[in-house]
């Protein structure tokens, strides 16, 4: 690695950690700056979640107050959605080894593409989900096995390919509870980093034991490091500062960035 790349994986890694914190999309900026810098699709994706983890437990810390609200507010609701993205992340990162890598490539763009449409489409979720916190007053619901079904099924896309999760779990959140925004992306946080460290977990371990073949191979850890101490210091950037983005330039950039990685897939 030469000091360009290593000086912008530091710089995506940071504005990683901090879109992730707020809105949860920072695999759009890190994974076709990868790409940019010649490494292969599956490579570039173990990479960037084994690198974004601690971004992740970072925004975490910056929103423990946030948290600490939420599970004084329901008993173990936190405990059961965590299991959900544990199991659902475990099941996506395998599948990113047990598919064919030519998969990867052909399914990729499509999860952007799904990623970038669920940012555009995020304002007027948001309307739609403080309208019906508004309808149902300020009581805090305990959520079934619908929304337990949902995170699974979120934590599977986290773990296979984790673009946009965040926005996803913010729907699936503000449509059940009805704790403060704030509140349920302190959850967001937590769910989000359980399903990168769970996929990383399976990433390392498998590219350690040589179990994913010459098709998968393991983890670049000299980017993944520089990505890591950026995303690390971006989660804390997210959770203090990161607020007052505007949100249109942040959309607007990561659907550009978005885009040059489906480029950079199918061209």
């Amino acid at each position: 690695m030469g000091i360009g790349e290593v000086a912008a994986l530091l710089g995506v890694g940071l504005a990683a950690g901090t879109i992730n914190t707020v809105v949860g999309s920072g695999t759009l900026v890190t994974f076709p700056t990868l790409l940019a810098f010649g490494y292969s699709p599956v490579v570039a994706n173990v990479t960037n979640t084994v690198g974004l983890v601690p971004g992740s437990l970072s925004g975490i810390y910056g929103y423990r107050a946030e948290i600490a609200e939420f599970r004084a507010a329901g008993g173990k609701r936190l405990v059961r959605l965590v299991v959900a993205s544990l199991l659902g992340a475990a099941v996506g990162a395998l599948l990113l080894f047990l598919l064919p890598a030519k998969a990867f490539k052909a399914i990729v763009p499509a999860l952007i593409a799904l990623a970038l449409v669920l940012i555009i489409v995020q304002p007027r979720l948001a309307k739609r989900v403080a309208a019906r916190r508004e309808a149902k007053g300020d009581g805090v619901r305990a959520g079934g096995w619908g929304v337990l079904l949902a995170v699974f099924g979120s934590g599977m896309y986290g773990g296979y390919f984790g673009a946009a999760q965040g926005v996803l779990l913010m729907a699936i959140l503000g449509l059940t509870y009805s704790d403060r925004l704030q509140v349920l992306n302190g959850v967001k946080n937590i769910l989000a980093c359980v399903v990168n460290a769970i996929a990383a977990v399976v990433f390392i371990t498998v590219g350690a034991l040589g179990l994913g073949g010459s098709q998968h191979p393991s983890v670049r850890w000299g980017a993944a490091l520089a990505i890591a101490v950026g995303a690390l210091v971006g989660g804390k950037i997210g959770a203090s500062v990161g607020r007052r983005l505007p949100p249109r330039v942040l959309r607007g950039l990561i659907i550009v960035v978005g885009l040059v990685a489906i480029g950079s897939l199918v061209l």
